[in-house]
């Protein structure tokens, strides 16, 4: 299964269009995507399961049925997905569209991009070939959990730099 989650604060049509695209030709997983409230002019899909909310306790079920997690390139969803050993694909929204006020998960993408198990698509058009790629590569890729707290190497260096700082 397949969970497309975009958050809950503002609509992302171009995500949820893109995957319905693909679910309209692609009968190999089934998808349940939670899409917010698409609004009056908004895109609704017609080729995979939707709700605009499901409860924490029903996302949570969802989460861990998942084989894959499509989202936005935000920080919580990426760290949600490592924390949890799913691998995600993300698509970064973009202020040009009025998805967020700035561009900064194009640079959250462009971080994450080397990082194994996250398939990063720049825009609507690289959903298809990452869906198609993801299938063809789901049963190798190995997804090792992060812990739920900064690794000790960064928390060592801010330990360093205000004990230093505090020094001077």
């Amino acid at each position: 299964m397949i969970f497309l989650t975009v958050g809950s604060e503002l609509p992302f049509d171009r995500l949820v269009r893109a995957v319905d695209a693909w679910c309209a030709t692609n009968n190999n997983d089934i998808v349940f995507g939670q899409i917010g409230d698409p609004g009056a002019d908004g895109y609704r899909p017609r080729h995979f399961e939707w709700q605009e909310f499901i409860s924490p306790d029903e996302y949570r079920c969802k989460y861990d049925e998942a084989d894959l997690i499509i989202g936005h390139a935000g920080m919580g969803s990426i760290i949600t997905a490592l924390v949890r050993a799913k691998p995600i694909l993300i698509i970064p929204r973009r202020a040009v569209f009025l998805e967020t006020r700035n561009d900064h998960q194009v640079f959250t993408a462009q971080k994450f991009a080397e990082r194994e198990g996250i398939l990063v698509a720049e825009d609507e058009t690289m959903i298809r070939p990452m869906l198609d790629k993801w299938e063809t590569m789901r049963d190798s890729i190995v997804m090792k959990s992060v812990g739920p707290y900064a690794e000790e190497r960064l928390i060592e260096t801010i330990r360093d730099f205000v004990f230093k700082k505090g020094t001077q």
